[in-house]
């Protein structure tokens, strides 16, 4: 089995006027901005790979999908170890 850990990441979010958090973009620890395409899912569940639960973002970054996590008051990715 693949073990994976929590990476966390700076995460820039818009709020839409209901109060809905969009996230817009991340940076990983290297300094590396990535922007995100686009968001294709949300809903709370947990990080069956890394663990830990939350808000989980299915997102779209250059074509890629990866899950963004949401777990107040951090943002993490799963990354493979």
């Amino acid at each position: 089995m693949d073990n994976y850990d929590k990476v966390y990441v700076e995460v820039v979010v818009e709020f839409n006027i209901d109060g809905k958090m969009i996230p817009k973009s991340l940076r990983w620890d290297d300094g590396t901005v990535y922007e995100i395409d686009k968001i294709l899912d949300e809903r709370r569940a947990a990080s069956l790979k890394a663990g830990g639960q939350g808000i989980r973002y299915l997102c779209q970054i250059h074509g890629k999908e990866k899950y963004l996590f949401y777990e107040k008051p951090k943002w993490f990715v799963e990354v493979k170890r």
